[in-house]
């Protein structure tokens, strides 16, 4: 789906568990702006989708993951129309669902990490990769939204996926086994991002008034 190793059938469940998840959390969004049900599918696709598209085609990496597997389009419309169906109960789980966007950020972050190693990119490009692939379809969301976009406050979700790219691209270098590294990988970032929700870790502001001497 997104050049997940063939072998690692763990991350590759949980891509498409984080699809799922993706796309239920901007259909959430979508309610909450008053959107139709075509309007809560098609976020939930662009948020689900949209960072693996930005990549492949800033990368020049074709087919697109969901032109290639159109499934993939069902199946991140499918769970944004469930999330209308029970929003009622969905909406309560705020944890459960910062876990499954925490889950998202990590296993995007690592997939598009593979496909910019996997083109034999430097790697800052491949860093750059899995930043555009974990981050870009929450931006993308949050536009739809009129919202500020998460990557740009000060909160540390950007600052996650760039760490978790880094960890995740050691394995590249040192020829490491691919399954193990995949796994700390994935509980280093997942630990990395709920400690930040827990303990508010922040970027330093940027704050500047004019007015003030």
């Amino acid at each position: 789906m997104w050049a997940v190793p063939p072998s690692d059938t763990v991350l590759h469940f949980l891509s498409l568990v984080a699809l799922a998840a993706q796309a239920m959390t901007a259909a959430l969004a979508a309610g909450r702006r008053s959107m139709d049900w075509f309007g809560v599918c098609l976020l939930g696709c662009i948020t689900a989708l949209g960072g693996g598209t930005i990549r492949d085609v800033v990368l020049g990496h074709y087919p697109l993951p969901w032109v290639e597997n159109p499934s993939y389009l069902v199946l991140t419309a499918v769970a944004a129309f469930a999330t209308v169906l029970l929003a009622r109960t969905v909406h309560r789980l705020t944890l459960a669902f910062l876990v499954l966007d925490a889950i998202g950020l990590v296993v995007f972050t690592m997939a598009g990490c593979d496909v910019a190693w996997q083109m034999n990119e430097p790697l800052t490009i491949v860093i750059v990769a899995g930043m555009i692939t974990g981050c870009a379809g929450g931006v993308l969301r949050d536009i739809l939204c009129n919202d500020v976009p998460l990557l740009f406050r000060s909160e540390l979700y950007a600052s996650v996926s760039v760490v978790t790219g880094l960890f995740y691209a050691t394995a590249f270098g040192l020829k490491l086994n691919n399954e193990v590294w995949t796994a700390l990988t994935f509980v280093f970032g997942l630990s990395f991002r709920l400690l930040a929700i827990r303990y508010k870790w922040e970027m330093p502001k940027f704050v500047f008034d004019a007015d003030k001497k």
